[in-house]
């Protein structure tokens, strides 16, 4: 269990956060939902342990944040932009990150990689990727090690309709795993559908909670060019 206790967050004069609290339990699909601005990443990198909250904290497990443990002991993290090594392949990059903890091997990176529809033998520098393959190779990150705690930050931004359907699939069958994962998003009906529940956050304030019956992805997804497109069932081969 996750509690994040009336957290408050201020940067210079600005307010980012104000009285948050919020519940995260284990096997959920939470969407925070909010405007540019409205404290959506700040309150993923609290939850994170990245920053400290200047009145208020968050207990995992009742273990503060900050101060009984630095950060929660198993999380897989993908706040805006996925940073690389650009010079390495997508597969040596996501080598050397699970090297730090030890795991897993190369069996599971690859097997991650494929997961999010690359190919873990394409040898190209990750500076030849396109923004979609950047950011699919972020969502393999966060998942790669099946950590307890998935936090993604926008994680449909750059990737086409095909792209959004297999994020989803993906952030489902993490759900049913039993991790508690937390998407920042805005615009994403489809993916607010089939969340366990909505935070909104406006102007770093949540406002009246709103707990939604978990559904299928819809075939019908918003392409932020195209408008509604139709694509393959969430459970289709893509």
């Amino acid at each position: 269990m996750i509690q994040v206790v009336d957290v408050t967050k201020a940067l210079g004069p600005d307010c980012v956060l104000k009285d948050v609290s919020l519940k995260l339990s284990e096997g959920s699909l939470v969407c925070l939902r909010g405007a540019n601005g409205s404290g959506k990443t700040m309150l993923l990198r609290v939850i994170a342990g990245l920053m400290l909250a200047d009145e208020g904290g968050v207990l995992m497990d009742g273990k503060r944040l900050g101060h009984d443990i630095e950060f929660p002991p198993s999380m897989g993290l993908l706040i805006e932009h996925p940073a690389f090594v650009e010079g390495l392949s997508g597969w040596r990059n996501l080598s050397l990150l699970a090297s730090l903890k030890g795991t897993i091997g190369d069996d599971e990176v690859r097997e991650a990689i494929a997961r999010v529809g690359l190919d873990p033998e394409d040898n190209r520098p990750v500076r030849k990727y396109s923004l979609g393959m950047r950011q699919r190779l972020g969502i393999a990150a966060a998942v790669m090690e099946r950590p307890d705690l998935i936090l993604l930050d926008e994680p449909f931004n750059g990737l086409d309709g095909s792209g959004v359907v297999l994020a989803m699939d993906i952030l489902a069958e993490e759900r049913e795993r039993g991790a508690c994962v937390v998407v920042a998003c805005h615009g994403m009906e489809e993916f607010e559908r089939m969340a366990d529940e909505v935070v909104t956050l406006v102007r770093g304030c949540v406002m009246p909670r709103a707990a939604v019956r978990p559904g299928p992805v819809r075939a019908s997804v918003q392409h932020p060019e195209r408008g509604a497109v139709e694509e393959p069932a969430a459970n289709s081969a893509l």
